[in-house]
């Protein structure tokens, strides 16, 4: 089992991080700021102007560690990977999956069931903490709608069919959205449509932002696994895009992104003020705010559940890791399907 490891997350511009023995060093302003023992990382994520020294790239790729670089908006451009590791021929099946419109449709359907039916469990578990009598009703109403889409994404008989089935539920639930803000907080933080490339309100910003963060983690659980993040299932091939990656969080967006979003914006942790809008609408978190974000997001991954599938307790940081291994299970014939991650 891989180890609940840490991700240094590198918001200050400017920085320069390099190898130094077995640890890995940040400057600023050429001073040494921070020096961690590369055995304690699973990763590096660098925002806006991070540079990184060869020898400690190099480093990384030997020890597993992968490093991503998103822009100052958490939006991802790039990483560096080793060798891919894993057996070949898990490999292969993989891509013979991918290949194969029935068999990828299997394997998605279970991906959007996951999804869908965590986020109805979402909507039901605010319509019960809320008081508001109005909003209760939508979030059951919302819930309701979900409940019929689970049916038809079980029936969908196509790819597409299945996509429009998911883009319909995503739209009946950000409906329900701005109904789980707190109503002392809906002044500053209302929410009405989803918008992505650039985030163009408070909270699109802070569900781009981690999502990002997701797919970090989901591409670190396919690489661990021997799996190849790029080739997906649902999200066909596209350069640049690690479409296994995209169809892993599916499950986890709702449940882990979405709930850290309301709690940070409910317990007002996070506030207008952390917000830079720029001037044409994209909006982004302060250098500060960022920090505030990942560590609640870092706190969250050390929360400890019991995995529906396996009954066995693990913390919320290793639940993709272990949706990567169930997936590899299947694809070498171990399991019949894939099971997906259903919170309960």
């Amino acid at each position: 089992m891989k180890r609940h490891l840490n991700t240094l997350f590198v918001t200050t511009e400017g920085s320069y991080l390099k190898k130094d023995g077995q640890a890995v060093v940040v400057r600023i302003k050429k001073e040494n700021r921070l020096r961690l023992p590369l055995h304690n990382l699973d990763g590096i994520v660098c925002f806006g102007q991070v540079a990184i020294s060869p020898a400690l790239m190099g480093a990384c790729a030997k020890s597993g560690i992968s490093i991503s670089f998103m822009n100052m908006f958490g939006g991802f451009l790039a990483s560096v990977v080793g060798f891919t590791s894993g057996n070949v021929l898990l490999r292969r099946a993989q891509y013979r999956a991918a290949d194969d419109e029935q068999q990828s449709l299997a394997i998605s359907k279970n991906f959007i069931i996951g999804k869908i039916t965590n986020s109805r469990s979402v909507l039901l578990r605010a319509a019960r903490d809320s008081k508001d009598v109005e909003s209760v009703d939508r979030l059951r109403h919302g819930a309701k709608q979900l409940a019929f889409d689970i049916q038809f994404a079980t029936q969908a008989k196509s790819l597409d069919q299945l996509r429009g089935i998911e883009g319909d539920s995503a739209n009946k639930y950000f409906q329900c959205f701005n109904s789980m803000i707190a109503s002392q907080c809906r002044d500053n933080f209302q929410f009405s449509v989803r918008s992505r490339r650039p985030p163009l309100d408070y909270v699109n910003c802070l569900l781009s932002f981690l999502y990002a963060m997701l797919t970090h983690d989901a591409r670190s659980a396919c690489e661990a696994t021997g799996l190849d993040a790029a080739v997906g299932f649902l999200h066909r091939d596209r350069p640049g895009r690690p479409g296994l990656s995209l169809d892993l969080i599916e499950e986890f967006r709702s449940f882990f992104v979405d709930r850290l979003v309301l709690s940070l914006i409910n317990r007002r942790q996070i506030r207008e003020k952390d917000f830079v809008v720029s001037p044409g609408g994209a909006v982004r978190l302060t250098e500060a705010a960022r920090k505030n974000v990942l560590t609640s997001y870092q706190k969250r991954k050390q929360d400890t559940i019991t995995h529906p599938f396996l009954d066995e307790k693990t913390t919320v940081g290793l639940l993709v890791h272990l949706q990567a291994r169930l997936l590899g299970r299947f694809l070498r014939g171990d399991m019949d399907a894939y099971p997906p991650f259903i919170w309960k």
